[in-house]
This record gives structure tokens, C-alpha cells and sequence, in this order.
């Protein structure tokens, strides 16, 4: 088990046993981990030995402050920066999204469609995607114009491709391999 996971388990763990909104605990991670990779300074300060934990924590309290933080994200990452495991934020984060996803039975998805959907276009393909992945879905939704028609969705790095262009390539390439 690397690191990262250990640090994300035992922050998803506190978040089911203190029964806490995950969405919320993943807004306040994501914001926290943009605050801190578009400052790289601050990561030079936690991990700097010389400067005095007080004052590293009075720099944590003012960020999670700014962000409307809570205080478990904020005593988890000032063990972060006690261990010195600021660098690696990005990272924990995101195994932390994984491990949450997967104890709560969710899976992400990207769809990207050719126009903008109507909600019930978007409720009716979360319900088939979820009854293809087994898992209720949270869907993030994109438009291209590349995409023809239909929609490309991706959950994890499995690609379901049900746009017109990825139909018209299967069917490129079966004519072409002679099997039609």
C-alpha cells in the first residue's frame, strides 16, 4: 500500500465514522489542494524545518479559514505537514476521492455530447450508465461539436462511446476488415 492510500483511507475513514458530507469533505479538499498548488511557496514553508509548527499552523488556519474549511480537513493536513506529506496533497486527495467513491458505491463519469442535454436526457443516462457500472453515478457533462451526435462517456478509464463518429468508426473498420 503506497503512502497516498494510507493517508486517504484513514481520512475517508473519519469521514464515514463521523457520518459527514463527502461532497462537501471533497469541495473543501479540492479547493485546499488549488489554494496550495497555486502557491507553491506555502508547500516550501510546511516542509521547511526551520520555520516553527506555530507558525505553519497559523498559515493552515488562514487558509482553511479563507475557504470555509472544517476543522477535520484542517487537522488533517496539519498531520500532512507534521509527516511532511504536504507534496504529495494532490495525490492523497485523489486516492481519497477514489476510496470514498468506492466504500459509497459511486462512480464518476465525464459524459461529452454534441449539445447541451435536458435533465432528464442527463437522469435517464446516469440510470443506464449506473446500471451498466453498478454504481450510482456523478456525471460532469461537456459539450463538443466533434462529437456528431449520441455521447461519449467515460467512468474510470473505461470509454463508452455511443456518438455517431465512434458508430461511423466501428463501422470503418468492419467494412474494411472484410466482416460485413
Amino acid at each position: 500500500m503506497s503512502v497516498f492510500s494510507r493517508y486517504a483511507r484513514a481520512f475517508a475513514d473519519v469521514v464515514i465514522e463521523k457520518k459527514l458530507d463527502p461532497r462537501q469533505v471533497e469541495d473543501e479538499l479540492g479547493s485546499f489542494v488549488r489554494i496550495v498548488e497555486s502557491v507553491p511557496d506555502l508547500r516550501t514553508v510546511w516542509e521547511n524545518p526551520s520555520v516553527e509548527m506555530r507558525q505553519k499552523q497559523a498559515v493552515l488556519d488562514r487558509i482553511i479559514t479563507h475557504i470555509g474549511g472544517s476543522r477535520m480537513l484542517r487537522n488533517f493536513v496539519a498531520v500532512l505537514i507534521d509527516h511532511r506529506r504536504v507534496a504529495a496533497l494532490p495525490e492523497i486527495a485523489r486516492q481519497f476521492e477514489l476510496d470514498l467513491n468506492e466504500r459509497l458505491g459511486l462512480a464518476d463519469a465525464e459524459v461529452i455530447s454534441a449539445r447541451e442535454l435536458t435533465d432528464p436526457e442527463k437522469r435517464a443516462l446516469e440510470v443506464r450508465v449506473g446500471e451498466v457500472t453498478g454504481k450510482k453515478v456523478r456525471a460532469r457533462y461537456k459539450t463538443d461539436a466533434k462529437v456528431l451526435g449520441g455521447a461519449v462517456v467515460k467512468v474510470g478509464s473505461t470509454i463508452y462511446d455511443g456518438s455517431i463518429q465512434g458508430q461511423l468508426e466501428r463501422l470503418k473498420q468492419e467494412l474494411s476488415a472484410g466482416s460485413i
